[in-house]
């Protein structure tokens, strides 16, 4: 079974639904709203683990009622949480709006996922125990950079989702061994707009890079290869807010299952398209079977 570690958040996700998104000074009537569990971290953590990897989460909760959801949502899906910490005062918050396109916006409020600012006793042992860890950038960056070093160390994968974006430390591209920005992340690294001008850019920092491109599929890119697309399939979006998560954390399973990385690919995106027809983040994610025959039954790259 494939083992991975997630170093992340965990949010409680408050979801306003409206019809349209409101411009800035606007009211709106919005149809719905809902509480469910969320973050980047979290997110991906469960994404792998319903797809069927054995997953550890480091991270921490606040000592509230979110946060006793949160470790709840996690331990229903399957994963370890005796790395997800405890602390005192709030969790952290996700306030988003999603439209009936299935385009969303999002403010994130750190919470808990701010005291996170290294590595614990025991992180370094589950990282090592994985051969695949996922990062992502709602933590403090000096927690990132010492789970990506301690992987390193160890010989364990590192996949770093950089979202929300922000300005890298110049050390961490050292520690990654693969990059999965979407479109708009890849053109805030970059200043390229181009999602293949932005990937070859990256690649003079990181070894091999897969850029989401929403229904367009996902773009990769690695040093000495040439660079391709592979499509996702077509589907309806009634909420957007998992796919990025659900395609990471499927392609960090798929990886670690060995396969081909265009049909890695293929699958997480038939995985991640799974997740855009159902409201929420966690509760939208595919289980094992739905991802294969969804994989099976779409398009081939």
């Amino acid at each position: 079974m494939t083992a991975i570690t997630v170093l992340g958040s965990a949010n409680m996700d408050l979801v306003a639904y409206v019809p349209k998104a409101p411009r800035l000074g606007e009211t709106v009537t919005g149809r719905e709203f809902r509480t469910v569990p969320g973050g980047k971290g979290a997110n991906q953590a469960v994404a792998a683990a319903r797809l069927g990897a054995r997953v550890a989460m480091i991270g921490a909760v606040g000592a509230d009622a979110f946060g006793v959801r949160l470790r709840s949502a996690l331990t229903a899906a399957g994963v370890d949480t005796c790395g997800l910490r405890t602390v005192e005062g709030a969790s952290g918050t996700a306030h988003i709006t999603v439209d009936d396109e299935g385009g969303n916006s999002i403010i994130v409020i750190p919470g808990a996922n701010g005291l996170v600012t290294g590595l614990e006793s025991g992180d370094e042992e589950r990282i090592a125990a994985s051969g695949t860890l996922l990062l992502q950038l709602e933590v403090p960056l000096s927690a990132v950079a010492a789970a990506a070093r301690a992987a390193r160390a160890h010989g364990v994968r590192t996949v770093l989702t950089p979202a929300p974006v922000q300005p890298l430390p110049p050390d961490l591209p050292d520690a990654v061994d693969l990059l999965v920005p979407n479109e708009h992340e890849a053109a805030a690294l970059t200043g390229l707009t181009d999602p293949r001008q932005a990937a070859a850019a990256l690649l003079e920092r990181f070894p091999e890079v897969v850029v989401t491109l929403g229904a367009a599929g996902a773009l990769h890119a690695a040093r000495g290869q040439e660079p391709y697309t592979v499509p996702a399939p077509r589907v309806r979006a009634v909420d957007t807010t998992a796919a990025g998560d659900t395609f990471a954390g499927a392609l960090a399973v798929a990886l670690g299952e060995g396969r081909p990385m265009r049909e890695a690919m293929a699958w997480a995106a038939a995985a991640a398209a799974l997740s855009v027809q159902r409201p929420g983040a966690q509760d939208a994610m595919p289980g094992r079977a739905d991802a294969d025959a969804a994989f099976a039954g779409g398009p081939q790259p």
